[in-house]
């Protein structure tokens, strides 16, 4: 990191915004024990679905308190996917078989009966109406990656295949392989999600923070300061009713 920076990259948080608050006061608990000169939070995409509180989550990141001198909100898959159903209703029986109709309802809209044509369009005439008011301006202005100091910030990874220059959107927000099983040096350390584990996996050119929160209850944080790297993690098991019947 750059002398006197901190950063604070929080992985896939999907709907469970209990689980957001409980890390943000652990991050300011921090803040306030050691403050740095500078601060920066990323949080790496897949805000939304499978958990209970898709909406709080989004309207947080775009109007809550800010704890850090800087907030960097990534675009993952999840955030693609809903910005591609707000143009195409067919997509949304997909998007809702991945966790899409959990965040519908904490909307309060009501998801599609089967791909019934009339539900399809009821469905997503509602989903336009309850995103104004600066949520879809949000999703929108999702970055696609981040760089700080040597570790580059990203929702699923890079494609080792090609130079930086040429990544497309669609491999730093969908890619899985062949990044996770790369032992390329890439110059730097890419941080990202997308690929949820048990624990937090860490490799020389690579380090993934996707702790499948939605269901584990442990959101996880990587602090990164000068040559040191730290975690901060939520500890709550505990499983929503909403997830635990899904």
């Amino acid at each position: 990191m750059p002398d006197g920076c901190r950063v604070y990259a929080i992985g896939d948080i999907h709907g469970r915004f209990d689980l957001l608050l409980d890390l943000q006061e652990q991050i300011k608990a921090d803040l306030e024990a050691f403050p740095p000169e500078e601060s920066v939070e990323i949080f790496l995409g897949d805000y939304i679905d499978r958990g209970p509180d898709s909406r709080a989550v989004l309207e947080y990141l775009f109007a809550g308190e800010k704890l850090c001198d800087r907030r960097v909100c990534l675009k993952g898959n999840h955030e693609a996917v809903l910005l591609d159903v707000l143009s195409d209703p067919s997509m949304l029986p997909y998007w809702c078989g991945q966790g899409g109709s959990a965040t519908l309802r904490s909307f309060g809209v009501a998801p599609p009966s089967g791909g019934d044509q009339r539900s399809l369009v009821t469905c997503h005439q509602a989903l336009l109406q309850a995103l104004s008011g600066g949520f879809e301006q949000f999703l929108r202005s999702l970055a696609l990656s981040e760089s700080v100091g040597h570790y580059f910030f990203v929702h699923a990874g890079i494609d080792p295949r090609r130079p930086m220059r040429a990544q497309r959107e669609e491999d730093l927000v969908w890619i899985r392989e062949p990044f996770l099983s790369s032992g390329r040096d890439f110059g730097f350390c890419v941080v990202h999600g997308h690929t949820p584990r048990d624990e937090v996996d860490i490799r020389p050119n690579r380090i993934d923070i996707d702790t499948r929160a939605f269901a584990s209850g442990r959101l996880t944080c990587l602090v990164l300061e000068g040559g040191e790297r730290r975690f901060l993690q939520t500890q709550d098991v505990a499983e929503p009713e909403t997830v635990r019947r899904r």
